[in-house]
């Protein structure tokens, strides 16, 4: 049995994701990026971080050639940076860091500086699959915001954390033993 791509597209919607800017490149004039929520944690030894890129994104090459990227995770207020990375607002390459405030991380990479967290990697592997290669980093250098909230997307748009309501801690006694009780 398959899946069709529109099915599996409208299921992964429900999914929530958090943003995040890849960047690449050294020099200005040669730095591109894109918008993905397909960025996660690998690995605390050595401190890792994987992220899929689709092999028609301008990143993708870049990555290969310059072998280091930086995962910038977005902030609730960088919603049209988010847009302006994928495309949507029909600016590409390096003119699109004409927006947000940026640094030179320790492999050279673009790092956008509120970003709620960045990590500034050195390419440690990459696994083909169809359409996208999936990059594994090995992280240099990591920034970290404690003030901020992430931006999500969920359902086809952009969200705050503060839009989910009645949320679940570790803390929260009830939580646990609803959390656990599922489990059992």
């Amino acid at each position: 049995m398959t899946v069709d791509a529109q099915s599996f597209k409208q299921a992964m919607r429900h999914c929530a994701g958090a943003v995040a800017l890849v960047t690449v490149g050294r020099e200005p004039g040669q730095r591109t990026g894109l918008t993905v929520t397909s960025a996660c944690s690998l690995s605390d030894n050595p401190p890792s971080v994987l992220v899929c890129v689709n092999r028609n994104a301008s990143a993708h090459q870049r990555i290969l050639e310059e072998r280091h990227f930086v995962i910038n995770f977005l902030n609730e207020e960088h919603a049209l940076l988010a847009l302006t990375f994928s495309g949507q607002k029909g600016v590409n390459g390096d003119d699109r860091f004409a927006f947000g405030r940026w640094t030179t991380g320790a492999t050279g990479a673009p790092v956008l500086e509120d970003a709620v967290a960045a990590f500034d990697c050195v390419l440690a592997q990459e696994l083909e699959t169809k359409t996208h290669s999936i990059f594994i980093g090995e992280v240099q250098h990591v920034r970290a915001a404690t003030t901020v909230d992430p931006l999500i997307y969920l359902r086809s748009g952009f969200q705050s954390v503060r839009n989910i309501h009645d949320p679940i801690t570790l803390g929260d006694v009830d939580a646990r033993r609803v959390s656990w009780n599922e489990f059992s």
